[in-house]
């Protein structure tokens, strides 16, 4: 986060991945993930939008002939911007989350495969997603951002807008992140992506899915996944699956580390961070 003052709520100017993460910007991040939901459960899509910030655009996507959905949004201030992607919340994303088999990333040239659930979401959103990017200042920060599905699709797009726009260096903070790719598909990421901080609660279980090796019932064929880079480790256990990895528990466990940055940034405005469960 900037650190004009203790209460300040803009992320910090980038910085490079060999620096330690910074943990205001990353709870600044989960909030904003916070509202990427609200876009989703509010019929008018309206959401609360961080003080110093404006809306560039939302994008929404129809997938396996489902209603379409808002998967998320464009912020931007005077210093940086933010694209942030939804986690699972409907019927479609759970089919997709399922979808463990992979097929050729086509955004990046010779750079494996990646998971098809999540890459047939984010072939469906990218066309509004990416002409709202392109309206952005390449010379300004762009944050990428989301929670679960929303992780996925924050790599995806991470790596999709290092090679094809005038943004190469985008920062990309995910909370509960599932594996995306196969093992060339994480060498290209790590190589192209220059910073990543992956938040993962060790008892999360959404993190170590899919499986490093997948064999689809279907077809029998084995399928390879790993992490990309920037392991931020954190450990809290809520008593249920869900309660190990819904967003609100990882930003009260962020939250901790800096009570007094959090409760500014809570105010600003009213309701903006995620309530605890």
């Amino acid at each position: 986060m900037a650190t004009r003052t203790k209460t300040q709520t803009q992320p910090l100017r980038q910085r490079r991945q060999t620096q330690d993460v910074d943990m205001r910007t990353a709870l600044f991040l989960a909030a904003v993930c916070g509202q990427t939901y609200a876009q989703f459960e509010n019929s008018d899509g309206l959401f609360l939008v961080p003080r110093h910030y404006k809306v560039v655009g939302a994008f929404s996507a129809q997938v396996y002939d489902f209603a379409e959905e808002k998967f998320g949004f464009v912020l931007e201030s005077d210093r940086s911007s933010v694209l942030a992607f939804r986690g699972s919340g409907s019927a479609v994303d759970w089919v997709a989350d399922f979808i463990a088999q992979q097929t050729p990333y086509n955004y990046a040239k010779n750079s494996g495969y990646a998971h098809k659930g999540f890459s047939d979401i984010y072939a469906a959103v990218r066309p509004q997603m990416l002409a709202i990017v392109q309206q952005l200042p390449v010379d300004k920060p762009l944050f990428i951002t989301g929670h679960s599905l929303g992780g996925a699709l924050s790599v995806l797009a991470a790596l999709d807008i290092a090679t094809n726009t005038g943004i190469s260096s985008p920062i990309v903070y995910t909370f509960g992140s599932p594996r995306v790719g196969d093992p060339r598909f994480v060498r290209t990421y790590n190589n192209k992506v220059a910073t990543h901080w992956r938040f993962q609660n060790e008892f999360d279980i959404v993190p170590h899915l899919p499986p490093l090796v997948y064999q689809s019932p279907n077809t029998k064929k084995t399928y390879y996944y790993l992490h990309v880079k920037g392991e931020v480790k954190r450990s809290f256990r809520m008593g249920s699956v869900s309660g190990n990895h819904i967003l609100s528990n990882y930003f009260t466990d962020l939250a901790s580390e800096d009570p007094l940055f959090a409760t500014a940034l809570c105010s600003e405005p009213p309701g903006f961070c995620p309530l605890p469960n």
